[in-house]
């Protein structure tokens, strides 16, 4: 292939799929964590539940699937990440109310990790970019000491 040929495939000339394909921009939409991709069926089977389990989670109002245009339920990654942090704590024995309790104060857990690790990589940062400080038995103003 020619330098001017491939110049073209790289820019979508050569009728390639390039970056406002909508091919493109459905595969991307996968990779979205929030794009409700998966119907009920097979978010029950990926988590190993059944769909009545997906039901009570939206039915009590814990979980929020996005409904297609005909009424029926699409989970995201990010809702079936949730249903299955709730499935364990509610196979632990918890009650939906308490595991809800609980998913939430972890993830604010998490979050306050993150950020005193962001505010310590911070300090660390400013400190090693500010000069070097003298030891307080050094005084400036005297030769040799």
């Amino acid at each position: 292939m020619s330098s001017d040929a491939r110049r073209a495939a790289d820019d979508g000339a050569s009728g390639a799929p390039g970056p406002q394909d909508p091919a493109t921009d459905a595969v991307r939409r996968l990779d979205d964590p929030d794009f409700p991709a998966l119907t009920m069926s097979q978010a029950a089977a990926l988590l190993g539940v059944q769909a009545a389990f997906l039901r009570s989670l939206d039915g009590s109002g814990v979980l929020h699937p996005h409904r297609s245009p005909g009424g029926h339920r699409r989970y995201s990654r990010h809702q079936l990440v949730l249903a299955a942090r709730l499935r364990g704590l509610l196979d632990e024995g918890h009650p939906l109310a308490s595991a809800e309790v609980i998913v939430g104060l972890q993830d604010e857990l998490a979050d306050a990790r993150a950020s005193n690790d962001r505010l310590r990589d911070t300090v660390d940062r400013l400190r090693s970019d500010r000069p070097e400080e003298q030891a307080p038995d050094e005084d400036p103003s005297t030769p040799g000491g």
